[in-house]
């Protein structure tokens, strides 16, 4: 039995990104992103803005190892950090005076991994 392998060129430089910057910072938490990224797409996570805002607190950061949806209503600025968006949840994060971002952005930004939550 042949075991599928990503065929996304984004996803699987995401994921050896992750790895190696796992490794060469000792964080977990990128490691744990990237193991969740190697699952099959039908498992990613699919989280709405309501989720995002019963779990996190004004100023902290977010992962999703999927994608945003804009379900919801987001009180609090949060930094949300994710593989895709829907509009809707785009201009919802950003009028809550929070910020979109890609995974390899916070990578690069935080590569410690240091004050940083998964949601799924």
């Amino acid at each position: 039995m042949k075991i599928a392998a990503k065929t996304n060129p984004r996803y699987t430089a995401l994921i050896s990104m992750l790895k190696e910057t796992s490794r060469a910072n000792g964080s977990n938490v990128w490691r744990e992103i990237a193991k969740r990224l190697e699952a099959p797409s039908r498992n990613y996570a699919e989280v709405n803005l309501s989720k995002i805002s019963r779990y996190a607190r004004e100023g902290e950061t977010v992962i999703v190892p999927g994608k945003v949806l804009g379900s919801g209503i987001l009180t609090a600025g949060v930094s949300v950090a994710a593989l895709s968006f829907s509009e809707s949840a785009v201009d919802k994060i950003n009028d809550a005076s929070g910020n979109c971002m890609t995974i390899e952005d916070l990578v690069k930004k935080n590569p410690e991994g240091k004050l940083v939550r998964i949601l799924r």
